[in-house]
């Protein structure tokens, strides 16, 4: 059987586990040559070949002959800072990409109910923006007023998959990728997936995925988005912090001590909290700068007091759970599923808890 895109998906694989065509050639017995006209889709792949892809790059064979999802562009949203490389950028999207293609068929092959989240088709004001993350805490089943205590969990019951992401040569290190989150939602009768990269305070992780929920929320209907990542951001902040409960808290003058009892019981960091406090207009600017600079001055912009313990995905766990058997073995799966052991288990590391 012919593998039809062959070279896409020895592409794929080379960014996967991040070895170069050079390399891959050499480790597959391959000339360098007819390594580059295979991917560029001038050569077909004999079986053979793919064979030794698969061996030296430890990649069931299965994975060469999978049709990977359109995902049409402008589907994935990013949140990632200013500093992102941007081949760093391709292969966190062929991760994802790969993590949703499982994802989505593990959830569709079980009737897993489809979010049900609010959505919008027009630009909203800030105001909207508030309503919006109000309506979404509803459709989260939580409270309108409290913290949420678990906002990975919150998302899965409703349908939304929140998976993390490692990229291998780097490990859990997202300052150095420059990412923190990926998201995509093809339309309301697809399942909706939300990546982020592990490391990391557990409040960036928290305010990641929120600002990712964001994203399927304000742009899954909008492809022509003027500031997608400030309403992300502006919905992550209101939908962690609700308006009412910020005014209260910040109609005094606040302190670093005070921030760090606010981290301590909304699991957001001081940095976000002072900044959710200025877009309310609770504090002007001449606050908002001495506070950063204390905080500066302590070393916490990079380093904040106050632990707040990273979460743990658990749905898609079950689902491989509930389809390989239980205890679950990597090895059991990689051929279905067409990845690899070493990368399936970065997306979905055994909990430490089986408990909802």
């Amino acid at each position: 059987m012919s593998a039809p895109l062959a070279g896409e998906r020895i592409r794929a694989v080379r960014q996967l586990v991040d070895i170069s065509q050079v390399d891959l050639a050499k480790a597959a017995h391959v000339s360098q040559s007819l390594m580059s006209q295979i991917e560029n889709g001038a050569r077909e792949a004999s079986a053979d070949i793919l064979e030794r892809i698969a061996a030296a790059t430890a990649t069931p064979l299965s994975f060469f002959y999978v049709i990977p999802p359109d995902m049409p562009l402008g589907t994935l949203r990013f949140r990632k800072s200013s500093a992102a490389r941007s081949g760093d950028t391709k292969r966190v999207k062929v991760l994802f990409d790969e993590a949703y293609r499982v994802i989505t068929d593990l959830l569709m092959e079980v009737n897993y109910p489809r979010p049900d989240l609010p959505v919008i088709s027009n630009e909203p004001s800030l105001r909207d923006i508030e309503e919006i993350a109000k309506a979404t805490r509803e459709t989260l089943q939580l409270s309108d007023d409290g913290p949420i205590r678990h906002i990975t969990r919150a998302c899965e019951r409703v349908g939304v998959a929140v998976v993390p992401l490692t990229l291998p040569s780097l490990g859990e290190d997202e300052e150095a990728v420059g990412h923190f989150g990926v998201s995509c939602w093809l339309s309301r009768d697809e399942p909706a997936v939300i990546g982020y990269f592990t490391g990391g305070p557990g409040d960036r992780q928290r305010y990641t995925i929120a600002h990712e929920l964001g994203h399927l929320v304000l742009h899954g209907k909008r492809r022509v988005v003027r500031n997608p990542e400030q309403e992300a951001n502006y919905f992550a902040s209101a939908l962690l912090v609700p308006k009412r409960r910020a005014q209260e808290m910040f109609a005094k003058d606040v302190t670093l001590g005070g921030l760090q009892q606010m981290k301590a019981h909304w699991g957001v960091s001081i940095q976000a909290l002072i900044m959710r406090g200025a877009n309310l207009g609770m504090i002007d600017e001449k606050r908002k700068t001495s506070l950063f600079k204390q905080l500066s001055s302590r070393g916490w912009r990079r380093n904040e007091p106050v632990v707040v313990h990273p979460e743990e995905p658990l749905l898609v766990w079950k689902l491989l759970t509930r389809k390989f058997g239980s205890p679950f073995q990597y090895s059991r799966a990689v051929d279905e599923l067409g990845l690899g052991a070493v990368v399936l288990r970065s997306l979905v590391p055994k909990p430490s808890t089986a408990s909802w």
